[in-house]
């Protein structure tokens, strides 16, 4: 399969694609958590990657990120959208877009191990953030 230039492409098509592979990662580390039922299993990754708790990651990240991350980052946070979150304020959907850009960018260009170390961090912090 032929990659696209990832740099080159709208912050919104690498949200697009950020979006799906953040759901992959969530579903797959739910299997390997679990063998629960699919009804379950929706349910917990539905409480994973939604708006509000992408942005609460995207704050948890934005440190961490590169700078050419954190320019992806911005490009999707900044990029207009015809469509909001129904369960999340317009600044939490936004940080949402710019995280998913940023995982989108990230696969695109084939580095994998970034996309796991990020999703791993922003995980593992939010996870103790809500334990405190």
């Amino acid at each position: 399969m032929h990659m696209p230039d990832a740099g080159r492409l709208s912050p919104l098509n690498l949200a697009y694609v950020g979006d799906s592979i953040m759901d992959l990662i969530v579903r797959t580390e739910l299997v390997k958590d679990a063998n629960e039922p699919v009804h379950v299993l929706h349910k917990k990754a539905s409480a994973i990657v939604n708006a509000a708790n992408q942005s609460r990651m995207a704050g948890i990240l934005e440190p961490m990120f590169t700078e050419e991350e954190a320019a992806v980052y911005r490009r999707g946070r900044n990029a207009k959208s015809a469509t909001h979150a129904k369960n999340a304020s317009i600044q939490e959907y936004r940080r949402a877009t710019g995280l998913e850009a940023v995982f989108g960018y990230l696969y695109l260009k084939g580095d994998y191990g970034r996309v796991m170390e990020l999703y791993k961090a922003g995980q593992e912090r939010s996870e103790s953030e809500k334990h405190e």
